[in-house]
């Protein structure tokens, strides 16, 4: 229902100048949908840990890696 918006979004972002990131399942299958995937910088499955780790959150696997 939503894929065409979703391909769309997916093509902007890799037009875009800037560090591009894509968290979540749903996204990635966008981004690799709209043939684009390879021109984004950074792509992540882990939505929610995604999201978490740009609130600020310390994740356990990032905490564990720190000491």
């Amino acid at each position: 229902q939503f894929s065409r918006g979703s391909l769309r979004v997916a093509e902007a972002m890799a037009d875009c100048k800037g560090f591009t990131v894509i968290g979540g399942g749903d996204s990635v299958s966008a981004a690799n949908m709209a043939k684009v995937a390879d021109r984004i910088d950074h792509i992540s499955t882990g939505g929610g840990a995604s999201l978490e780790f740009l609130e600020g959150t310390m994740l356990p696997g990032v905490k564990v890696l720190l000491k």
